[in-house]
């Protein structure tokens, strides 16, 4: 039993007794992930904890920028994808690593809510450009059969960056928010240029093949499926499908995402360290969750694993919304980071099973403009209930109910024909 796994490992990573340099592109994918994580997505939270107390602004404001920027991301994303199709992702990187540390520099100079919202955009394009949308194209490429675990393993960077938020919470609280995004920007250009210059395009312009090796069908008497093109993609019900229950999925993400720690502190009275603890347990369940997501979504049906996935969020949104105690947030935050880390993955490689790689940029980037509208629309609404009643109860339970309709969109996309 131990020499078979041993035999599969070394068939997975040194198919030809090297190891496979798309695992090189993996690693890469993970650490700009990373950075984009704990720098940004998941500690913009506690971020504003500190700009409601220095301005006094309302939830909805500061929800409001996070929602701006992922619409931002959303409209760019045909642009951003047909780029990355025509030049390779390695340019759009390095360009995009730039601007995301140009923009936290300028964020830490930030004195009206026009200059926030006009740093916040940069940050935004920069991240997209610089992130998970390009570095995707690239992985889908590299990687056939080990698809789903290729793209789990890029992920857990996100995920581990999640788990070192309380190293942010204790910056901020110990030199300030300002000084902490200053020197965030800097650490964003430091280290993302050089993960950012490892990333290659395609296999065969370096002399190589997915997953390293010209491997044998699953089936033998299967046919080769031509890869689809972006038009010939959205005119299956799948292309709608799976971006509707993705952005269903996303209402619930990035609504826990801006959300989650001052419903703690405020709701529950957390202080800000035990809230960013809770933080790193949601992204601890979730790098768990991506390492099952990457070898069942190779193994077993992803649209019925994303089911259960939309299931896990709905009910740990709402155990979260009516928590009355730690161990409520404890179970939620383990539903919802296993959900997140088992669905993630498999959100990218289904689409790539379904419609190939060829055109795979271009095909999510058209696929963002719906799915924006999750990333954009979880923490208004959240932060719109919350400021009308004086809790996000009713906000959460809302978005825990439209979570579970997103079963159904996973339910009927189907592989075309």
């Amino acid at each position: 039993m131990i020499s078979h796994v041993l035999v599969n490992l070394r068939e997975t990573f040194k198919p030809t007794g090297q190891l496979f340099y798309g695992w090189y592109i993996v690693a890469a994918a993970g650490g700009l992930q990373m950075l984009a994580s704990l720098l940004w997505m998941q500690s913009y939270g506690a971020y504003v904890v500190f700009l409601q107390q220095e301005f006094g602004w309302s939830k909805t404001v500061v929800a409001g920028a996070f929602a701006l920027t992922r619409i931002e991301s959303g409209i760019l994303g045909p642009l951003q994808g047909w780029l990355v199709d025509r030049y390779g992702p390695r340019i759009i990187l390095q360009i995009g690593v730039v601007l995301f540390g140009l923009g936290f520099i300028g964020f830490s100079r930030v004195e009206t809510l026009l200059e926030f919202y006009l740093c916040f955009a940069v940050i935004a394009l920069g991240s997209s450009l610089g992130g998970f949308a390009t570095v995707m194209v690239s992985i889908v490429s590299w990687f056939n059969r080990h698809r789903a675990k290729a793209v789990a393993f890029s992920q857990i960077g996100y995920a581990l960056g999640g788990m070192c938020v309380p190293l942010v919470v204790l910056a901020l609280e110990a030199f300030g928010w300002r000084a902490t995004a200053f020197y965030s920007g800097f650490l964003v250009i430091l280290l993302g240029l050089p993960m950012a210059q490892a990333v290659r395009h395609r296999p065969e312009t370096s002399g190589d093949v997915p997953d390293g090796r010209v491997l044998p069908a699953l089936n033998p008497n299967a046919q080769i499926r031509a890869d689809m093109t972006a038009g010939q993609a959205m005119k299956t019900p799948a292309f709608w499908l799976i971006s509707l229950g993705h952005a269903s999925a996303l209402l619930t993400v990035s609504a826990v995402m801006v959300h989650l720690v001052p419903h703690l502190t405020e709701g529950l009275n957390f202080s800000l360290g035990r809230a960013a603890l809770m933080v790193t347990l949601v992204t601890a369940c979730q790098l768990v969750g991506q390492l099952l997501g990457g070898v069942l979504g190779d193994r077993f049906d992803k649209r019925w694993i994303c089911v259960l996935c939309m299931v896990a969020h709905t009910g740990g949104l709402l155990l979260l919304a009516y928590a009355t105690s730690q161990v409520d947030v404890v179970l939620f935050a383990v539903l919802h980071g296993l959900a997140w880390g088992i669905r993630g993955p498999l959100m990218v490689a289904l689409r790539a099973d379904y419609f190939g790689a060829a055109s795979f940029g271009t095909i999510m980037g058209f696929s963002s403009l719906i799915v924006m509208l999750g990333m954009s629309f979880g923490p208004l609404v959240a932060g719109l209930f919350a400021d009308y009643y004086g809790d996000y109860q009713l906000g959460l339970t809302v978005l825990a109910l439209t979570a579970f309709l997103g079963c159904f969109c996973f339910l009927g996309a189907r592989r075309p024909e």
